[in-house]
């Protein structure tokens, strides 16, 4: 049986084959605990701190500045909560987003039951977080600011740099998700001025169950986890040396031509959008139409049911939903909902990711695919 063309590289992304190499050795004969100091510790000790520099090399940092973590959800938490934690003494009060991945607003969330408060600032229709509303959310006892850098659903990136700037006029914690960001945009932490940075392994061709999270120095977040002290006493538990190994080869392919990568993407992203609306009436784009991820199409089609049509493309497509339907109710993301997405457009939500594997000739056979599929369910 023919695999389905992969369109849902937001989801999570294959292992690069180098990526794969690097691991191998450290899955077999090197497997070693970098915390032994007998021979067998030597080279996966070696190994972890050359990723560390590997990453620090695409985010723009210190290597002393990155902690490795189990991925994106760790990192956030990490984060949030520590951040929340080693300042209550200065203020109890959190500014996010409406559009947060959840491992951000439950976090946010759980914090609420330890007498933290929150604000959600809005977005417009485009997904985008204006500064101005945050700079109206800002409170004598606020302490942290965490804004994606990018939306996972409909690509928007946010103005983090200028976010960051209000933040640190006024002495205010920031952080950023860069989860879908990094490798697809410039992710530097000096660039957008922010004090924390998540990474999550399985967005950028790195395996699942390892991610990093970026401290900057002087900043010292309470622990997430507790035990022994590895990662200089900052996260416990043995490394996940291959995992890690795999985290710093993908970070310096990521950063090997990432102009060059952006622009493969878009062409691809665009050209699927093209193809599709060529031959598709009521469709609808949702994200910014500048602003957004080079390779995140996020559409809706009118009178269409999302879970039907991946059903229908299922076989030769794989996509992710932005709703489900369901015996007389609709599921909306919540998102598209903060987007003010009108019902009957956002129950026919599809989101369209493409990767560094995507080809041409599975773009056009998308199209043929997805345009088919969305006649006949209109039909019927």
């Amino acid at each position: 049986m023919t695999r389905p063309i992969y369109l849902d590289y937001n989801g999570t992304t294959p292992l690069d084959p180098e990526v794969l190499d690097a691991m191998y050795p450290f899955l077999k004969e090197e497997f070693g605990n970098p915390s032994s100091s007998h021979w067998y510790g030597i080279k996966p000790r070696q190994a972890v701190e050359a990723a560390r520099v590997q990453v620090a090399g695409l985010l723009g940092c210190l290597p002393g500045e990155v902690l490795f973590t189990s991925g994106g959800s760790e990192s956030n938490n990490h984060a949030i909560k520590g951040m929340a934690r080693a300042l209550k003494s200065k203020g109890h009060h959190i500014i996010t987003s409406a559009v947060e991945h959840p491992a951000v607003l439950e976090v946010c969330r759980y914090l609420e039951g330890e007498g933290f408060e929150t604000t959600q600032v809005p977005v417009d229709d485009y997904g985008l977080v204006d500064p101005e509303q945050v700079q109206s959310a800002l409170r004598p006892d606020t302490i942290l600011i965490t804004i994606m850098h990018a939306n996972n659903e409909v690509g928007t990136v946010q103005p983090i740099t200028h976010i960051a700037g209000l933040a640190r006029a006024r002495g205010i914690v920031m952080h950023t998700d860069a989860a879908q960001s990094l490798g697809k945009i410039p992710a530097d932490v000096s660039t957008l001025g922010v004090d924390l940075l998540s990474v999550a392994g399985h967005k950028l061709y790195a395996p699942k169950g390892v991610g990093a999270l970026y401290v900057r120095e002087g900043l010292m977040p309470d622990k997430f986890c507790h035990g022994a002290g590895q990662e200089k006493g900052g996260r416990a538990g043995t490394e996940n040396v291959p995992g890690i190994v795999g985290l710093g080869r993908a970070c310096e392919i990521a950063a090997r031509d990432p102009a060059g990568a952006a622009d493969r993407m878009r062409h691809l992203r665009d050209r699927l959008h093209d193809g599709i609306v060529s031959r598709v009436a009521g469709v609808r784009l949702n994200g910014h139409p500048e602003h957004r991820l080079p390779n995140t199409l996020n559409l809706s089609f009118k009178r269409i049911e999302a879970n039907l049509l991946l059903e229908e493309i299922g076989l030769d497509v794989a996509a992710s939903a932005g709703a489900a339907c369901h015996a007389g109710s609709v599921s909306i993301s919540h998102v598209l909902e903060a987007m003010r997405v009108p019902v009957e457009w956002a129950k026919g939500t599809l989101r369209f990711t493409v990767g560094r594997m995507t080809t041409t000739e599975e773009i056009d056979k998308a199209v043929d695919v997805v345009a088919m599929a969305v006649a006949k369910l209109r039909s019927a």
